[in-house]
């Protein structure tokens, strides 16, 4: 069996959404003929820890793990946090809105640390992992970011050993990725992030992507910059584990449940959504006493300021973050999916993970976001749920009313089966044996 060594930063007991892919690739690998190996990192800075996801990685399988130094222990003293605290991503502000010391630390961070926090890592494990290579006589190797740190590392194997086979797997973009200008980056910082980028897209024998927008602009960077080799960007979506679903029969919420599951940051406050919401809870007698806005994770400040403007309050079942397993039956027990874009500039290229998840779940999902984007595209051709713009109360009232008088079509399982874990570990097999 091929062996192939997969770079992650993110792995069990690590919870959240950036563990799940290289978890079920490693998974499934073996049902195709590839032996996986995972270096990641020793007590790295976590989010969030999901121990149920240790059922996942498979017997005897080899987990590398090296020391890392991380300024996070700096950063948490500067803004007076306590060391026990966690860093929360994509710019989440639970509790007050972001003061000077947060801002100057964003700045640091943006100018000093690139291409992230883990920089320091580079280095010891480009070393570690050459050495380890040579020793094993490891051909293939997988790099997955964010954080970006992992494709450094894969580029720094690859220079040292130049017949090694390098796959750059991204699960969101680089200089492309919607808090990119909230960095506050100099003309220097962002000329290295984009220089560093650039060589991962020239020296990766295959560039992954999680949606079809994000590869076409990494295509056309490259293109652009005289890359002669196109074929080589290829997507790969997220998808759904069919052993995480709960069997038998789910026992649904009796209330007009729409649920959030994940983190909700000020990018994804759903405006529309509190006006619309506001709207029938006031017109609509019926709808008001069964309504429940089921929110599951992290909730920015900003967005808990929204809510209780437009009077929502009292109807929110707010939800602490939940292990991996209950989430999933959570999702089946609600009687809407509600899935949010990001309203950047980037919108129409994001492809969250949680749709796949939410295909899988049989619940029809309320999404809100561009119409002619890569979410509006999957979800049509699903038939999974109903989708509006951002600012198109009018057609999200009438998808709400929809969904909320059950006159919603069944979804395409056929088409949804294509999304399932083991059929894209088929594909991630298939470009392992294409290099």
């Amino acid at each position: 069996m091929k062996k192939v060594l997969i770079l992650t930063y993110y792995w069990p007991p690590s919870g959240g959404a950036g563990v799940q892919r290289c978890l079920k690739f490693v998974k499934y690998l073996r049902e195709f003929g590839w032996e996986p190996i995972v270096y990641t990192a020793l007590d790295g800075e976590m989010p969030v820890m999901d121990k149920s996801l240790q059922k996942d990685v498979p017997k005897n399988i080899t987990v590398l793990k090296t020391k890392i130094w991380e300024p996070y222990s700096i950063y948490k003293k500067f803004i007076g946090r306590k060391k026990t605290d966690k860093i929360n991503a994509s710019f989440l502000s639970e509790n007050k809105k972001a003061g000077i010391a947060e801002k100057i630390s964003v700045w640091i961070r943006g100018n000093y640390f690139i291409p992230d926090a883990r920089k320091y890592w580079i280095k010891p494990s480009v070393d570690f992992v050459t050495d380890y290579a040579r020793k094993y006589g490891i051909k293939h190797i997988i790099s997955s970011g964010p954080p970006h740190t992992m494709h450094m590392i894969g580029l720094g194997v690859k220079q040292r050993v130049p017949d090694i086979k390098w796959i750059a797997d991204f699960r969101d973009p680089w200089t492309n990725i919607d808090f990119y200008e909230k960095l506050m980056l100099s003309k220097k910082a962002d000329a290295k992030h984009h220089e560093m980028e650039m060589s991962v897209l020239q020296n990766a024998g295959i560039v992954l992507s999680v949606g079809k927008t994000m590869s076409e602009e990494f295509k056309a960077m490259y293109t652009n910059a005289g890359g002669k080799s196109p074929e080589k960007f290829r997507v790969i979506t997220n998808g759904f584990d069919e052993a995480d679903l709960k069997q038998g029969t789910v026992i649904k919420d009796t209330k007009f449940s729409i649920a959030h599951i994940g983190t909700l940051v000020k990018d994804r406050n759903p405006e529309v959504l509190w006006q619309v919401l506001s709207k029938l809870v006031k017109t609509n007698s019926e709808f008001e006493k069964e309504l429940e806005i089921k929110l599951v994770g992290k909730l920015d400040f900003f967005v808990k300021q929204r809510i209780d403007f437009f009077g929502l309050t009292k109807y929110i079942n707010k939800i602490e973050y939940m292990p991996h397993s209950e989430v999933i039956e959570e999702q089946q027990r609600s009687r809407v999916l509600l899935l949010l874009v990001n309203n950047t500039k980037n919108a129409k290229g994001i492809l969250t993970g949680k749709v796949f998840e939410y295909m899988a779940s049989n619940v029809p999902i309320l999404a809100i976001g561009p119409t002619d984007g890569d979410l509006a595209e999957i979800i049509s051709e699903a038939g999974c749920g109903l989708i509006s713009g951002f600012t198109d109360g009018e057609t999200l009232e009438q998808n709400i009313l929809q969904l909320f008088n059950n006159s919603v079509m069944p979804a395409n399982a056929n088409v949804i089966q294509k999304y399932s874990r083991k059929n894209l570990t088929r594909e991630l097999a298939g470009c392992l044996a294409s290099l």
